[in-house]
């Protein structure tokens, strides 16, 4: 079988984001485009050769043709064997847990996450290093670097794999190897959770409904709900995977998620819903009616992990991303543990959980994990809200107030502006910069602020230092407000204004957030001009 070296010229567009390299479907269809992105990751990575790779994605289009191209470029580079999910399919948490499993050097995961699918949509790249979490910046600076020079790239001459079919096949020196996509994930999640407690749970009077979105997480959530919880059919909606998502966005909030929402908030709603994202690494919780804010997520938890037999001997810390809301600091000053705040980006949490400084993690946009993989895991945070609810045997608004009686509530929002013009988004953020210095003690609003910079990060484990990760602008009551630009989505700029307050009275409890909010609402308008500049009056998306 030839190896052919094949000569390309750089594209100039190819540096990767906190999640990978992320781009529309045509462009990844340019010639040599994938080609070069998988060859300079191969370029910047030492002493793989012979080891075990691992490789999977979403399912969305792009997915198969994009895999057979990494194996054929995989054989060429020196890989001696690649585990590849059936079908081409491993969702994000489950790559990281075979990446740990099989101790692989690496893993490269296809997938652009939440984002739409489809012809036309979107699709992503990324590489995770041998602890199973994305790789640290100086490996993508350095993939990176390389394709701004690479020069040729190495591929086999090979008919396709057959990805269907579980077994062996070999590729040149290389063995492919198709292993079941769930088998492992599932194993895990067995021995985390107490699947006797939730199947009696499931057999009984309880109702659930979870909505998987046409993308990755169908097949786990039918094998481990409906196979092996017993959960009955149905219980999974939209469970099949499709290359567009079923024409819709894959992001399991209150606008994206409306089929589950509508089920949720209905007169004869299910005691319990969750949905999953397009390559299974988010969720977003409802009960009866009733909607968990993820930073609560977090927070609850925490607050009754060692009602998990995984958990039981306690949490060695936490960690949230500096936006996510400070109800799960309470918790941590509760159980005199330490909480690190770090900037947004699950990479950031892999040298806190490898150190063992924390157990828990997670980020305000619906991602909750654990020391069990190094990525953030819907489903993981699913079962643990079941195990949570066997245990309780309270409904999920019970257990949240309850909650809230105890450390207080955070009243929390994110008013999301997607597709933004890059130029005025950056313009918005220059002026709250330019501001930062003069507002500590001063007046705004009803508020006087308490501090306001531009947040920064060294890593306590590698004394790495991220600059530039967010504005703050926090107040002396315990208010904030945090101003980012995300790096996500492929069109445009997305800003992102985070609110919180934070409310002690039980009796203000049942507020609804965005009028507890509204004070913080009006002036973050004020202060960084953002209808003025963007002229939107209205955020796309509030949760």
């Amino acid at each position: 079988m030839a190896i052919q070296t094949v000569s390309t010229t750089p594209f100039d567009d190819q540096k990767p984001g906190t999640s990978g390299l992320r781009k529309q479907v045509p462009t990844f269809q340019k010639a040599n485009y994938l080609e070069n992105f998988v060859q300079s990751t191969f370029n910047s990575l030492a002493d793989y050769q012979g080891k075990t790779l691992v490789l999977g994605g979403d399912g969305r289009y792009f997915n198969r043709p994009a895999i057979q191209t990494i194996l054929k470029m995989a054989a060429a580079n020196g890989v001696g064997k690649t585990l590849v999910g059936q079908g081409g399919i491993l969702s994000t948490p489950a790559a990281s847990c075979l990446i740990r499993k099989y101790d692989a050097f690496g893993g490269l995961i296809l997938s652009a996450s939440h984002n739409p699918g489809g012809p036309e949509g979107d699709f992503g790249v990324k590489y995770n290093v041998s602890n199973g979490g994305p790789a640290p910046e100086k490996v993508t600076s350095a993939i990176f670097e390389n394709t701004k020079s690479i020069s040729e790239y190495k591929i086999v001459e090979a008919d396709d794999v057959d990805l269907d079919t579980l077994g062996k096949t070999q590729l040149g020196e290389m063995t492919v190897e198709v292993v079941d996509a769930v088998a492992d994930y599932a194993d895990l999640m067995e021995k985390l959770f107490d699947f006797g407690k939730i199947r009696q749970l499931l057999k009984g009077d309880f109702s659930m409904c979870m909505d998987s979105l046409h993308a990755v997480t169908g097949p786990y959530a039918r094998a481990i709900f409906e196979q092996m919880l017993g959960a009955k059919a149905g219980t999974v909606t939209n469970g099949e995977p499709l290359e567009d998502f079923g024409g819709g966005h894959p992001d399991p909030n209150l606008v994206y998620a409306h089929d589950l929402v509508e089920t949720m908030f209905s007169s004869s709603a299910p005691d319990f819903g969750a949905a999953s994202d397009g390559d299974g690494d988010r969720n977003m919780i409802l009960g009866n009616n009733f909607f968990v804010n993820p930073s609560d997520s977090l927070a609850l938890i925490a607050a009754n992990a060692t009602l998990v037999p995984g958990y039981k001997n306690g949490l060695s810390g936490v960690a949230r991303s500096m936006p996510t809301s400070q109800a799960v600091d309470r918790v941590a000053e509760k159980l005199d543990i330490d909480c690190y705040e770090t900037p947004t980006g699950w990479k950031f949490f892999g040298n806190l959980l490898d150190a063992d400084k924390i157990t828990i993690c997670g980020e305000e946009s619906f991602g909750t994990g654990s020391n069990h993989v190094r990525e953030k895991d819907g489903l993981w945070a699913v079962l643990f809200w079941l195990n949570i609810l066997a245990e309780r045997q309270q409904s999920v608004e019970e257990i949240v107030t309850e909650h809230w009686k105890t450390y207080g509530r955070n009243f929390y929002s994110r008013h999301d502006y997607e597709g933004v013009d890059s130029a005025k988004a950056n313009e918005l953020m220059a002026g709250l910069r330019s501001q930062l210095s003069d507002l500590p003690g001063q007046p705004l609003g009803d508020y006087t602020v308490d501090y306001a910079d531009d947040f920064s990060y060294t890593d306590p484990i590698d004394g790495s230092v991220s600059d530039k990760q967010g504005i703050r602008i926090g107040f002396t009551d315990g208010s904030r407000m945090v101003f980012r630009l995300s790096g996500t989505g492929t069109q445009g700029a997305t800003l992102r204004l985070y609110l919180e307050s934070y409310e002690p009275d039980e009796a203000k409890h049942s507020l609804d957030p965005q009028e507890a909010l509204k004070p913080l609402i009006v002036l973050a308008d004020e202060v960084a001009k953002i209808q003025a500049l963007t002229g939107r009056d209205q955020p796309t998306v509030i949760t």
